[in-house]
């Protein structure tokens, strides 16, 4: 089975977290990541980045409807 340009995914520039150990290959794109961030795998130090990554397209958390007195 051959792939066709139009089947392959658009890369662009994402930021990302990687691992700062060599042996280790774990990385986390920007918009998941914590403040603090450690490493998921090793839990050691992690830096910023660029890698080309296809775009992700993030669902939308909806809040809750408030209930009414009836609980409806």
């Amino acid at each position: 089975m051959s792939t066709t340009e139009e089947t392959k995914p658009q890369l662009i520039p994402t930021k990302i977290w990687k691992c700062r150990n060599a042996d280790c290959k774990a990385w986390v794109r920007d918009e998941f990541a914590v403040e603090s961030q450690l490493c998921p795998m090793c839990k050691g130090p992690m830096l910023r980045s660029m890698r080309h990554l296809p775009a992700v397209q993030n669902k939308i958390k909806r809040k809750p409807k408030p209930k009414n007195e009836y609980g409806l």
